[in-house]
């Protein structure tokens, strides 16, 4: 059954008549095209009982055809009202009723009205986002291959990465060196910003590459991930510059010990709860609990976050062909901090992951 068909039992199912979809990243998964519209408008609409259509920029026309998709394709005019030709092409269906699902994370307040005012008849009840995340989240063999791809990418830059790192040096250089490597290779896209920290500066978990110098006897994070076919990477590692003192290391000792027996332990079975305990009891008992300040992992795919969330709370199953991340953290302000991330894919018996990195500490410069 392809995912429109799918799609389309759901809305059967659940008495909609079609569903408006206005996240770039499922209109992706479900034609092959991707395009981030910014601010212009960007939606496909699938009928219960008919052919779906997609709706965009007409500068992207072409770009959607392209991909192979075989239904209706509509453009507009920057100086056109897309919302009244979205309209007008779905009343000229001539539905019975105007029962439509929508997905709830990927649309505006702004847009919601939008739509409500050039579609005054019609319910807009059903979430489908729930349904989509489903879909998203048992990845095929193609999907798995695509993914360690990207996997492999990602080792690549590390590699040039580590080689980057010199005393005295901005973050920011090493950054655009692998970044740079990874261009002359094709690789055009990295999953998201690169993170590069060293020292304290690693003890904010979402902060940004800076400018900040690497000094000697210092650990350095590295957070990175590569897109192959749509599909991402997202990898962390930790090295060290000269010799850290004791309390980075012990920092470092403890996370790998973390990570290891996490990812050890990922099998079909036991939930995201219990997996993300098995690596906090770890960080707990070594004293540093109140440092670890985020989920143990997060789903990932065609999107570096995904449904679903490895945390606390969480009683899902995991279950073969789910993909996540494994990324245990100590964050100590103005002392270290530690990443150490794979992400995985379930198999039969255990794991797999789509980075293949040393997670021993490398001494680097």
């Amino acid at each position: 059954m392809s995912k429109i068909e799918q799609i389309q039992n759901w809305l059967s199912d659940n008495h909609n008549t079609a569903a408006l979809i206005t996240d770039p990243k499922t209109i992706q998964y479900l034609t092959g095209f991707y395009s981030d519209p910014v601010e212009r408008v960007l939606m496909m609409v699938v009928f219960k009982d008919s052919d779906p259509f997609i709706f965009g920029p007409a500068l992207e026309v072409e770009a959607i055809k392209d991909t192979g998709f075989t239904g209706p394709v509509y453009g507009y005019l920057d100086h056109e009202n897309p919302w009244k030709m979205i309209a007008d092409q779905i009343n000229s269906r001539h539905l019975s009723k105007n029962e439509f699902a929508v997905e709830k994370n990927a649309l505006t307040v702004d847009r919601f009205e939008q739509l409500k005012s050039v579609l005054s008849n019609a319910s807009f009840n059903n979430n489908i986002t729930p349904f989509i995340e489903q879909m998203r989240l048992i990845k095929s063999a193609d999907e798995i291959e695509k993914l360690n791809i990207a996997g492999q990418w990602a080792d690549f830059a590390f590699k040039v990465g580590f080689e980057a790192v010199k005393k005295g040096i901005p973050e920011s250089a090493v950054a655009a060196e692998l970044e740079y490597a990874l261009k002359k290779k094709g690789i055009m896209e990295m999953s998201f910003d690169t993170l590069i920290q060293a020292g304290p500066h690693a003890a904010e978990p979402h902060g940004a590459t800076s400018g900040n110098l690497i000094n000697d006897n210092q650990l350095v994070l590295f957070d990175l991930g590569t897109v192959w076919d749509g599909y991402i990477s997202d990898a962390s590692r930790t090295v060290a510059v000269g010799k850290p003192d004791d309390k980075s290391m012990d920092i470092y000792k403890v996370c790998l010990e973390a990570q290891l027996t996490a990812q050890a332990a990922a099998k079909p079975g036991i939930t995201a709860a219990e997996l993300d305990k098995i690596a906090r009891d770890i960080i707990d008992n070594a004293g540093y609990g109140e440092y670890f300040i985020h989920r143990l992992g997060h789903g990932m795919g065609m999107s570096e976050h995904e449904f679903p969330s490895i945390m606390e709370g969480n009683d899902m199953v995991l279950q073969p062909g789910m993909c996540f991340s494994i990324e245990p953290g100590i964050y100590i302000p103005n002392v270290a901090g530690v990443r150490i991330e794979d992400c995985v894919h379930i198999t039969e018996s255990g794991c797999e992951p789509f980075t293949h990195t040393t997670k021993e500490l490398q001494y680097v410069d």
